[in-house]
């Protein structure tokens, strides 16, 4: 039985990429039946997109979003920098999808503002060509990541992602998320927002900010690459969803392993033609 929720919000999914989750976000989506539901930028990954790569659990993932969406979920499409190709349909809806660049919402009497936080990113602004860069050595980790973590769960051990230890580590982009959560917060208590919900960094949080002029929530869903995260709204309180493979593990036992052999020999060939 899906659960009823107010408001979720996911994002970074980055479908067409070898580092999305879609299984787990698809088993997710399944699970709850939200009256609104906010895709918050980078929802289809157009900067490392190849024709060869789009498996069929991601194209499930779109499907049951539109299903949703005809079911009576209204679906708020936020643009991201890699799905920034479709920013030419901003301001437009498709039955109950609409595409936008920033959605403002009244929650139990209080002003959210959802954006999906590239605007913060002097990389991607002003110099694209570094963010692209910066994305496909992204994406080049995410792939050792797929083929090290197949070899751990076979071996028995936990997975590990390099990217994360990275991130949680070194200085630069501890620096950089920081400054990405003050930037946003301090730009949403001038403009009286209680809630201020984004994406972009990947990392998941819910914090009070307080400063001179005010207060407000900072929100971030996370990703499904690495965190496997959402937002969830219900009773006029904010939850970071965490996917638990075993809250799913009879669904999961029934379905055929999406990673054959043959995929695997395939990303072998990708790691090593990577430049």
């Amino acid at each position: 039985m899906a659960r009823i929720v107010d408001v979720v919000v996911i994002s970074d999914t980055h479908l067409g990429t070898y580092g999305c989750q879609a299984k787990e976000l698809l088993s997710y989506l399944k699970s709850v039946t939200p009256k609104k539901l906010i895709i918050n930028g980078d929802f289809i990954d157009i900067w490392q997109f190849k024709k060869s790569y789009f498996p069929k659990p991601h194209l499930k993932v779109i499907k049951k979003i539109i299903d949703l969406a005809t079911k009576g979920t209204e679906v708020v499409y936020i643009l991201g920098n890699h799905d920034e190709f479709l920013r030419r349909f901003a301001d437009t809806n498709f039955g109950n999808i609409e595409l936008t660049n920033k959605k403002i919402m009244t929650l139990d009497g209080k002003k959210a503002w959802f954006f999906h936080g590239d605007v913060f990113d002097a990389s991607v602004q002003h110099s694209k060509w570094i963010a692209k860069l910066g994305g496909w050595g992204y994406d080049f980790l995410i792939r050792l990541n797929v083929l090290s973590n197949w070899f751990l769960t076979r071996i028995g051990k936990e997975k590990y992602s390099f990217s994360k230890k990275i991130k949680n580590n070194v200085k630069k982009a501890v620096k950089f998320i920081g400054n990405f959560e003050d930037a946003a917060t301090e730009l949403a208590i001038e403009n009286n927002f209680d809630y201020v919900i984004c994406g972009h960094i990947h990392q998941p949080q819910i914090r009070k900010v307080e400063n001179k002029k005010g207060s407000c929530m900072y929100l971030n869903s996370g990703d499904w690459i690495e965190n496997l995260t959402a937002l969830e709204y219900h009773n006029q309180e904010w939850k970071i969803y965490t996917y638990d493979k075993n809250d799913f593990q009879d669904e999961l036992e029934n379905e055929i392993h999406d990673i054959e052999m043959k995929s695997i020999e395939n990303l072998i060939k990708e790691v090593v033609a990577f430049n």
